[in-house]
């Protein structure tokens, strides 16, 4: 599945609060959008690559600084999800068409909407090729593109997913086999994974794993339930303050935490599961399953491997306090696919948009950038059915927290925000 035009796996918090009123005051300046499937034209004067979040978003902030006929979005996908709402569809609590809605409705009206692939940049001749050999250039380039899924990368996969017993939360083509999993458990091992790579939000992977724990508990199965968390990385949560919360949790409910374990082969006709010892590397361990939840290896869009804007990784390269290109003062990044070390999440997206938008409207002006992104992120980590730890942060891991609570502890008030507030704001105000 493309990661273009799926936004990141966890909701918007502090931005979105803020951008709630001026979200509602713009409604009715938006609509539908249809647009031919090439460019009207060759060139504008900002173009955005990927229509998700960080996409749409500075799409719609671009088009009120210079105008709507002098902005475009490349963007080859139909339908625009609201990915974080795929944790409670395969917890069961949301149904998947609730997280979808054509592209062209959440596109700034007016916009150009390029339904196309970018397969290569330019940006020493400000430009970027499309697919069929389409040229198309730009003044200012807003980089947009997401992160890219791969669940090619362990063995067994994704032919695997033909087979019950095994989903995955972060695909639209898997996320609903991880609620007929959970139904469809009756006794033995529930393992869930995080790999060895970059991924979207960093606690998607175990939300989904208290929400299991949870129903079983519900349905009287949870006494023949072995509920196992094996993760690549040596800690729970990358923020202490969260961590600890989370351990408590582990504990108290009975859960198998397993560190420097990476799925690298799934065996779904046997329902085994391989995983690397990280520690001991070329040792694996070999684990039958009842029910598998699969997090995928991620990394960038193929696109942006070895392109001149990118890292040695394939990461946008970005100053990460002005989202600024460090190499060409006319490119901008936004979002899962830059090097900016925080979490990939909307809300970052959120906090970023805000700091791109007063950059690029500076270097318009000719002036130096002095907005800067404080690397605000945050993690609405669902623990059950009705509760959520509210895990805000910032670049350094210090938590960076809206409320004048202890967040670290779980809420149903956060719950109701994360299943209900979030989408309301990221449909009517973020977009917008």
């Amino acid at each position: 599945m493309s990661a273009i035009g799926v936004v990141s796996s966890c909701s918007c918090l502090r931005p979105g609060v803020r951008l709630l009123k001026p979200g509602m005051q713009k409604m009715s300046s938006f609509g539908l959008h249809t647009a031919a499937r090439c460019a009207a034209k060759d060139y504008y004067e900002v173009l955005v690559l990927g229509g998700g979040a960080g996409g749409i978003t500075m799409s719609a902030r671009m088009k009120r600084k210079v105008g709507a006929e002098n902005v475009a979005v490349v963007e080859p996908s139909q339908t625009h999800y609201y990915q974080p709402l795929w944790t409670l569809v395969g917890g069961g609590a949301k149904q998947l068409a609730a997280s979808a809605r054509p592209t062209g409705s959440v596109m700034p009206k007016g916009v150009e909407w390029i339904k196309s692939q970018v397969t290569a940049l330019d940006p020493d001749k400000n430009c970027v090729w499309l697919e069929n050999d389409i040229k198309i250039s730009y003044k200012y380039l807003i980089i947009a593109l997401g992160i890219s899924l791969h669940y090619e990368k362990i063995k067994g996969l994704p032919e695997g997913f033909q087979y019950p017993k095994i989903g995955s939360n972060y695909s639209v083509h898997t996320v609903e086999k991880t609620w007929k999993a959970l139904q469809d458990f009756k006794e033995g091992n529930a393992i869930f994974t995080f790999p060895n790579t970059p991924v979207k939000c960093a606690g998607a992977p175990q939300k989904i794993m208290y929400l299991s724990e949870a129903y079983w508990r519900k349905t009287g199965k949870r006494s023949k339930a072995n509920i196992m968390f094996n993760t690549s990385l040596g800690v729970i949560f990358g923020v202490k303050k969260y961590a600890d919360a989370l351990l408590e949790i582990v504990k108290e409910r009975n859960i198998a935490l397993n560190y420097k374990r990476n799925l690298v082969e799934v065996r779904a006709d046997k329902q085994e599961a391989v995983f690397e010892n990280l520690e001991k590397p070329g040792e694996t361990e070999v684990h039958k399953y009842e029910m598998l939840h699969v997090t995928p290896p991620m990394g960038p869009p193929a696109v942006l491997i070895n392109s001149p804007v990118s890292d040695a990784i394939g990461w946008v390269d970005l100053d990460k306090e002005t989202l600024q290109h460090k190499k060409y003062p006319n490119v901008f990044g936004i979002g899962d696919c830059t090097n900016l070390p925080t979490s990939k999440t909307a809300a970052a997206v959120a906090a970023q948009s805000g700091v791109l938008d007063r950059t690029i409207s500076l270097v318009m002006k000719n002036q130096l950038p002095t907005k800067k992104y404080d690397g605000y992120t945050s993690c609405p980590l669902v623990t059950g059915y009705n509760k959520v730890i509210l895990a805000e942060f910032d670049y350094d891991g210090q938590p960076l927290e809206t409320f004048p609570i202890d967040q670290s502890k779980e809420r149903i008030t956060m719950y109701h925000m994360k299943a209900d507030m979030m989408p309301f704001l990221y449909w009517n105000a973020l977009l917008k």
